[in-house]
């Protein structure tokens, strides 16, 4: 079961770490490719999480698929979650990390959803875009696509969304059926 204050801590004294030895650009780096592993692979994150693979086999399934990757205090850092029995917690642990990378750089993640893929020039745009209204300096945009928006785009950023789809529109216009329908009482 994810431990989101457990994953905090364990992430804080990996930057920590990471600041006092000069190699925080290098874990961040290596944390990337660990939140990468953990997203395509579904089968990766049940293992961590298995109480009945034991941890040695653990450990060299993980410094398999790790091996001249990362660097030497990430590699320390896994052996030291698997010594301690929270392997488990790692694919948050490494998502928590990124977020207070992201909070000591100052980088604001954008995420953008749209019903087909946008061009570059339009990401710049959006990118550009949101620097000005919204004040933001360093923004790192996360582009996917939902088909079921139909149209429109839905983009978050500092717990604001800005919801402009044709799926939104479409409920829009189902409530105020669903609610009262004026049309209905005029025909009557």
């Amino acid at each position: 079961m994810p431990n989101p204050r457990l994953a905090t801590r364990y992430a804080k004294s990996l930057v920590d770490l990471s600041i006092e030895r000069n190699q925080l650009e290098a874990v961040y780096a290596d944390m990337q490719f660990l939140q990468q592993v953990t997203k395509a692979s579904r089968d990766f994150v049940n293992l961590l999480r298995s109480p009945i693979v034991p941890a040695d086999k653990k450990q060299s399934i993980i410094d398999a698929i790790v091996k001249n990757k990362i660097s030497a205090l990430t590699e320390a850092f896994i052996k030291l979650l698997i010594n301690k029995g929270r392997e488990g917690d790692m694919p948050e642990i490494v998502t928590a990390f990124i977020d207070q990378y992201n909070a000591i750089k100052g980088i604001h993640k954008v995420k953008l959803t749209t019903a087909t893929p946008v061009s570059n020039e339009l990401k710049n745009a959006i990118i550009a875009k949101v620097k000005r209204e919204a004040n933001l300096e360093n923004i790192e945009l996360e582009a996917k696509v939902d088909e079921a928006l139909i149209g429109g785009f839905v983009l978050e950023f500092n717990n604001n969304l800005v919801d402009a789809s044709v799926l939104r529109d479409l409920k829009d216009i189902s409530k105020q059926f669903k609610e009262r329908n004026v049309f209905v009482q005029n025909i009557r």
